[in-house]
């Protein structure tokens, strides 16, 4: 910062099991949002490392997906496009047919396939999120990030999706 270092995290030792889906709770300000980021690979620790599958983590990666907040989709692309466009480049190894197959499961998942070919703009914020969350899991991570993806729906969508993420979360784990 313009003051100096700032230590947003320290001593931090958190040992996910496969399949595990954990909570970071806390006040604004704790470093939240800063762990995440270091999981994600959009942020390194000055000191220490993270590491999945022992290996260390030091930039982004398809085996990390995030789900923002404010749902990074492509305006200009429909929900069908958006989500295609991150299979096709996490899972190349796959032919084209079986890469729409894998979109439209995923987009069955979350309940949109009757929406597949409208642009962002023109769906709720919670179909958006459910976009976004269908674009990371198509991915197929080994880690799913979630930094308060339901943080700007109204109460009952944000009910609604949590429920919906966590059904989804039971018949995928592994």
């Amino acid at each position: 910062t313009k003051r100096g270092s700032f230590e947003a995290l320290r001593d931090i030792n958190l040992d996910v099991k496969k399949g595990e889906f954990i909570c970071v709770i806390g006040h604004s300000g704790c470093g939240k949002s800063t762990l995440l980021n270091m999981v994600s690979g959009f942020l390194k620790p000055s000191s220490g490392s993270v590491t999945i599958n022992n290996v260390v983590i030091d930039r982004p990666g398809p085996d990390r997906m995030v789900v923002f907040q404010n749902y990074s989709l492509l305006p200009w692309k429909s929900v069908e496009q958006n989500v295609a466009l991150a299979v096709k480049a996490a899972r190349s190894e796959l032919n084209a047919k079986t890469q729409a197959d894998v979109v439209e499961h995923h987009l069955a998942m979350v309940g949109l396939l009757e929406a597949r070919h409208k642009r962002p703009a023109q769906i709720s914020g919670g179909m958006r999120q459910r976009v976004a969350i269908a674009r990371a899991l198509a991915v197929r991570p080994d880690v799913l990030v979630l930094d308060e993806p339901f943080g700007a729906l109204d109460a009952i969508t944000k009910e609604e999706l949590q429920e919906e993420l966590l059904t989804i979360w039971r018949e995928n784990k592994p």
